[in-house]
């Protein structure tokens, strides 16, 4: 699978549960919309990010990727603590000068 850097980034950071290092994959204005919630900007990303590691467990798949207009989209089986798992969701990313400045991740 060919992914931007940025994204293989974020999926290592995310492998190794390291949430700072996530969050470094991000703008520092970078906006997360998940589960009905906004978090915006890397501090918040970060949190984000270490409360739903922690709490859902969760590991994810890679299965495709695609390019469409000014989004890069990722599909991808997540599986963890939580009701429904394992859930093929879908990660729509649009990324600016290397970085991600939006996320938004959906069933």
């Amino acid at each position: 699978m060919n992914l931007p850097i940025v994204l293989k980034n974020l999926l290592e950071a995310q492998k190794k549960s390291d949430s700072l290092l996530y969050s470094e994959c991000f703008t520092d204005d970078a906006v997360v919309f998940d589960e009905g919630k906004t978090h915006k900007g890397k501090d918040k990303i970060r949190q984000w990010n270490e409360k739903s590691t922690e709490e859902y467990q969760f590991q994810m798949e890679p299965l495709e990727f695609s390019q469409e207009d000014k989004n890069s989209i990722l599909k991808a089986n997540v599986s963890g603590n939580f009701a429904g798992s394992p859930i093929v969701l879908t990660y729509t990313f649009q990324i600016e000068n290397d970085k991600i400045s939006s996320l938004k991740i959906s069933g």
